[in-house]
């Protein structure tokens, strides 16, 4: 199953239920966000007994985009239960997300 699109308001539903969401802050004009898409959805595939992988466009929600404090595309925000534990900029490869999400879901 590859990630989510979702909206604000589904944002707003997801990232309080039990079960943990990774975020991935992007836009169609970037192009690393792009290249990592295809890793990513990788990740959604594998982790899906665990999280929900979703893509919110920031172009879409800047406002958003703004009150989640992102910076610089592509962001991943981990958030469990409501609040964000823990975040990765522009990861280089799958490998590096697997990291971040295990490192994180364990904290």
């Amino acid at each position: 199953m590859a990630a989510i699109q979702i909206s604000s308001e589904q944002f707003y539903e997801k990232i309080k239920e039990d079960k943990p969401i990774l975020v991935d802050f992007w836009a169609p004009w970037c192009s690393y966000c792009r290249r990592i898409g295809p890793a990513y959805d990788k990740v959604a595939d594998q982790y899906q007994d665990e999280l929900i992988a979703a893509k919110l466009n920031i172009d879409d929600y800047p406002k958003l985009a703004e009150d989640e404090q992102i910076e610089v595309i592509p962001t991943l925000v981990l958030y469990r239960k409501g609040e964000a534990i823990g975040s990765i900029v522009a990861p280089e490869s799958k490998a590096m997300i697997d990291r971040f999400i295990q490192e994180t879901l364990n904290k």
